[in-house]
């Protein structure tokens, strides 16, 4: 099959579609990115990517942006949109669409996330049950890298940490590493039907994480473990929805027991080594400072 001439990034101004635009373009790729109004990240989005404004929510307004094109980097805003518009917007896409990439959670690999949960499962299951000549690939990763940053408010201010489960061990991709295997399942063949883990090269502690910050910008940070309860308290008043709060502290809590699971697939896929949380801290220390 030929590859793609042009690729839609849904909720592409987050940590993710960034780097999937990136990686399109120097695969020649002709990029469009979905994006809502006065976006206010949208200066994350490298030059040449042309911009179309839509809202999932909405699956009426995505007629536009997916006008012509035969490939989607598929993320879902779970935060800020349910799924009731899923299927709508599934159903679109296919009748554009040849190839499409979604962006699922490690959470389904290991079976802790049901197809009723109305988050990553629910959508790989209508992928797989309402869809018949889409090549679809599904990228199950753990954490990202970047929820480090997270920690960068207290890290600058005073330099403790204040979190529950700093024992929690995780095997965080850089977000770079993800859209890199993303990509390559839009523009090479081998990837229809896929079900790809797709994590770092290594495992390590919240903690372990916060003292390679430390090292990379020349100061000793401390960890703290706090109750849960405080946690979920101020993520919530953060804009977390309090389903998502409890389900993240249940998977740190299990964390701390049971290591996250790990694999070599950005390797595998890109042909490239997964980069290291150390390579990470380094690209990010400014904002830490």
């Amino acid at each position: 099959m030929s590859v793609p001439c042009k690729v839609l990034i849904t909720a592409a101004t987050g940590n993710v579609g960034p780097h999937a635009a990136r990686h399109l373009l120097e695969a020649g790729v002709s990029v469009r990115a979905l994006v809502v109004k006065d976006d206010p990240n949208i200066g994350r989005l490298p030059a040449g990517v042309e911009l179309v404004e839509g809202d999932l929510g909405d699956p009426g307004s995505i007629d536009a942006a997916l006008d012509g094109i035969k490939g989607v980097f598929w993320m879902w805003p779970f935060f800020t949109l349910g799924t009731e518009t899923a299927l709508d917007v599934l159903q679109k896409i296919e009748k554009q669409a040849s190839r499409l990439v979604l962006v699922s959670s490690v959470g389904v690999h290991i079976g802790l996330e049901p197809r009723d949960n109305n988050c990553h499962a629910y959508l790989e299951g209508l992928i797989e049950d309402h869809t018949s000549d889409l090549e679809w690939t599904f990228l199950r990763t753990t954490g990202f890298m970047a929820n480090a940053l997270g920690f960068a408010p207290q890290v600058r201010n005073g330099g403790v940490v204040h979190f529950p489960y700093g024992a929690a061990a995780r095997t965080s991709v850089h977000e770079g590493d993800l859209a890199a295997v993303g990509v390559r399942a839009l523009t090479s063949d081998g990837h229809a039907g896929k079900r790809y883990l797709v994590t770092g090269p290594e495992l390590l502690t919240q903690e372990e994480q916060l003292h390679i910050i430390g090292e990379e910008i020349g100061r000793e940070l401390t960890w703290e473990d706090v109750h849960a309860d405080a946690a979920r308290e101020q993520m919530v008043a953060a804009g977390w929805p309090p389903d998502y709060a409890d389900g993240a502290l249940d998977y740190f809590k299990r964390l701390t027991g049971e290591p996250e699971v790990g694999s070599d697939v950005v390797r595998e896929v890109t042909g490239k080594p997964a980069r290291t949380f150390r390579d990470w801290a380094r690209e990010r220390a400014d904002a830490f400072r």
